[in-house]
């Protein structure tokens, strides 16, 4: 039986990630996911494809998000009280207008000092309308694209076999970035063919592939690029027909609910992979 192995959330988006064995699944995805976000001074959304360095910062936050911690290696922790009620600025999310709440000087310094450059950390606002793409429509916070990304452990076993046999070292799933790892399926890439999946009290639907970029090159323990692989890797066997290549599936949540680490994974509809 498929079960779930691993859950993740990315308080903000680009840092590291925050694994637990029990989750909240909201509608915009794991609780707290991507609910934060680095911008530049006009607003544009920070990312490891240009700033890497966002890999080494470790967020935590509290159960009820009104505390949010940021953590770098040799800088002093940053403490926040969480705004959700201050003057909205506007932010782009890949050429998308949105609006954030601006977290103050203290972490717009932090974070310019992390980085090397001037930056500041909004917050996703109560009011938060997304529509998110695909063929299940959703909504997220963030994220790049739908709620949730899921891929399984023979997806990456696959991948891992393919790079040993070109001479290149293992990877291990944090380059891919997933909010839910599931064990069980022994045909690779299976998460792509699941078109609705019900795990625990929660149900998803299918949205799309997750066609990866540049990030799955960064170290994510260092923030350092490690490039070309696995893209070059990836391009050998899953290039998608509408472009990039393909690693993982995206999710809309068709069910909000409690999800577990140790949960059984059942689909209740297959279809055919896009790739």
């Amino acid at each position: 039986m498929a079960t779930v192995i691993e859950l993740t959330y990315y308080p903000v988006k680009g840092c590291a990630g925050t694994p637990t064995s029990a989750a909240t699944l909201t509608p915009a995805g794991l609780a707290h996911d991507r609910s934060f976000m680095v911008v530049s001074e006009q607003g544009v959304f920070r990312t490891q494809r240009r700033d890497p360095r966002l890999a080494v910062i470790r967020p935590s936050i509290s159960a009820d998000g009104e505390r949010l911690s940021l953590h770098a290696p040799e800088t002093e922790v940053l403490d926040l009280h969480v705004d959700t009620s201050g003057e909205r600025r506007p932010v782009d999310l890949f050429g998308t207008a949105y609006l954030g709440i601006d977290q103050g000087n203290a972490a717009a310094e932090w974070l310019s000092h992390v980085l090397g450059r001037k930056s500041r950390l909004v917050r996703v606002p109560p009011e938060h309308h997304r529509i998110t793409s695909g063929r299940t429509p959703g909504t997220a916070g963030y994220a790049d694209s739908s709620a949730l990304l899921v891929v399984s452990r023979s997806t990456l076993d696959l991948l891992n076999r393919r790079l040993t046999a070109r001479g290149a070292g293992l990877l291990p799933m944090n380059r891919f970035r997933p909010n839910i790892v599931i064990d069980g399926w022994d045909e690779p890439h299976t998460e792509d063919r699941a078109h609705h999946v019900r795990i625990g009290e929660t149900e998803l639907g299918y949205a799309k592939l997750a066609i990866r970029c540049a990030v799955t090159m960064v170290e994510q323990e260092t923030g350092r690029k490690a490039g070309p692989e696995p893209l070059r890797t990836l391009a050998t066997y899953r290039r998608a027909t509408r472009g990039g290549v393909a690693f993982g599936t995206r999710f809309a949540v068709l069910r909000p609910g409690v999800v577990m680490v140790g949960d059984a994974v059942h689909v209740t509809s297959w279809g055919e992979t896009e790739l």
